[in-house]
Parts: structure tokens; sequence; C-alpha cells
């Protein structure tokens, strides 16, 4: 049997990196992204493909994606689009050139990237698109407007291109993680530095008081998974006939799609506000 093939985005630490690692334990041939070659090079020194790819590059992602096709022959059985960033920050002091550069990343390149794989695999006519979502792709929290939006816009656009594809042999899955050990919040530090005046804010007092949460390492929160958790999840997408639609792994996120489904809104945001 040829080996399957894949490419995942976001590789660098955290989710993407344990996918990476997890999937070719399987026996998957993986194609191993990241932002800047320095990351690229520390992968590749552990015996994984991995070649650069920026999101916020068409150059880059055509350029990722030829070299993968080159390396296969021409084929590509799935993506993983993991690759994202977040800003926290209340809504009202996210500029707009913060508000794009998330979108940009964490939707706009990944959209870009799906684009250019669905070409392949309705040549090849079959494939697995899967798009790390998130429990904010759902359900909102204060401080992580940019990131959510991003998500839930996400959300939106895979749920229709699942249906858009169905019949061509494409399979479209979310994954749904929730609170999962990565570097996300670390990453996110110099971002809220560069976009965020909370000095200026109206909500100073608020940021004071939030600070440690986003500058603290505290460990792990009280339902956070590994990442192994999502990667267990993503082979069961992989490698089923017949995959679900959504993939939901943590506690919080299973226990939030219920709460939307039964809550009214004014009582889903008492107890998000509360979280």
């Amino acid at each position: 049997m040829t080996q399957r093939s894949i490419l995942i985005t976001g590789c660098s630490s955290g989710i993407g990196l344990d996918a990476a690692r997890g999937l070719r334990a399987r026996g998957w041939r993986v194609f191993a992204t990241c932002r800047s070659a320095e990351d690229c090079e520390r992968l590749a020194a552990e015996g994984l493909e991995s070649l650069p790819l920026d999101l916020d590059s068409p150059a880059s992602i055509q350029a990722a994606l030829d070299e993968v096709l080159t390396r296969t022959g021409g084929t590509l059985d799935a993506l993983y689009n993991n690759g994202a960033f977040a800003c926290p920050g209340a809504v009202e002091d996210i500029p707009r050139d913060a508000l794009r550069a998330v979108f940009e990343t964490n939707l706009f390149g990944t959209h870009d990237l799906t684009r250019r794989v669905i070409a392949v695999m309705r040549k090849q006519g079959h494939g697995r698109i899967l798009n790390c979502s998130s429990v904010l792709g759902f359900v909102g929290a204060k401080w992580r407007g940019a990131y959510a939006a991003s998500k839930f816009a996400m959300e939106g656009l895979t749920d229709i291109l699942r249906m858009e594809m169905a019949g061509t042999g494409i399979h479209v899955v979310l994954i749904q993680p929730g609170p999962i050990t990565s570097d996300l919040r670390r990453k996110a530090i110099p971002h809220f530095e560069r976009w965020i005046d909370w000095r200026a804010s109206a909500r100073v007092e608020e940021y004071r008081g939030l600070m440690h949460r986003l500058y603290e390492d505290k460990g792990a929160d009280r339902w956070e998974l590994p990442a192994s958790a999502v990667t267990d999840a993503i082979l069961r997408a992989l490698e089923a006939e017949r995959p679900r639609a959504r993939y939901r792994i943590t506690v919080p996120t299973k226990a939030m799609a219920v709460a939307r489904r039964l809550l009214s809104t004014r009582m889903l945001d008492q107890l998000l506000t509360r979280a």
C-alpha cells in the first residue's frame, strides 16, 4: 500500500508538533510546516520532513505545496489546518490592523491553502481536510475576541465546504480541542504588546488584574489535556471510513456544546462571564 501523506501547518510546537510526531509514528508520511526556517531545521533534525510555510504569503503557500507534490509525485491524502495565533484584548481595544493580522493567518491563509489542496484532491478523487477550530469557535469568551472571531468564521466556512464537497470523495472535518497544553498563550504575548494599548484603555484596571493570566505560567488548567488528545482525534478523523463532522475533545468543549443548545443567550452569557 502506498504510504498516506498529510500536510500540517503550525508544527513548531503544541498541537501541530504532537500531530506530526504521532501521525508519523502511525505510518503517515508527514509534511510538517512552520513559519520560520529555524523551526523547520529543528524538526528536520529529529527526522521529520519539514518545510517553511507562511500562511500570510500566497507565494510561500504555493512554494510549500509545490515541494510537497514534487516529493509525493503529485498526490496528497490529507491536510490538517492547524496554524493560528491569538491577540488577547478587549474588543474595543483591538485595532483594525490587529484584527486583519489575526484573520490573515487564521482564516485567509488557511482558506488559500485549502483551495489549492482541493484542486489536488479533486484530481485524485479523494482526500481529508481537517480544520482546527476551538471551543471559541462556537462560544465566546471575554478578552479573546479576535481569536474567537477567526474561529467562528472558520467554522462557518468549514460547514459549508463540507456540504459542498459531499459526493466528491473529499471529507471535511472540524477539530474542536478546547483547553490543550500548548504555547498559544506565550506566543500571544508579542501580539498583545504590539497591538493593544492597554494603558490608554477605559479598562486599564481590568487589564492590570488580568496581566498575571497572560504573563504567569501557573501550569495546566483543571480541564486541560495534553496535545496527544488532539492527535488521537485527528487519527480517528483521518482513518474512519465516514468521519464525523466535528470531533470535540475536552470536557469544556463538550459541555459548552450542550450549554449552547440548552441555555438562553442571557444564561449562556452569564455562564461564560463567570468562567
